[in-house]
């Protein structure tokens, strides 16, 4: 099953700025959002929370 959430969702699990979302959409480093109707989009909930989960590994890597 999936969940979709909307902007306000994203911005409060990732801690980013709605400029810097759309930013990195157009980057393809974050998730693409998934047109909801006319005027309106969501994000999946899983590929959010993937993208975080590799923020996290990413954080966690020790370079040499």
């Amino acid at each position: 099953m999936y969940k979709i959430i909307r902007l306000p969702a994203v911005k409060s699990a990732t801690g980013l700025a709605r400029s810097t979302i759309y930013k990195m959409m157009s980057e393809k480093t974050f998730p693409a959002q998934i047109p909801l109707g006319p005027k309106a989009v969501g994000w999946l909930e899983a590929e959010v929370m993937d993208w975080i989960h590799d923020q996290i590994l990413q954080s966690k890597v020790v370079t040499k």
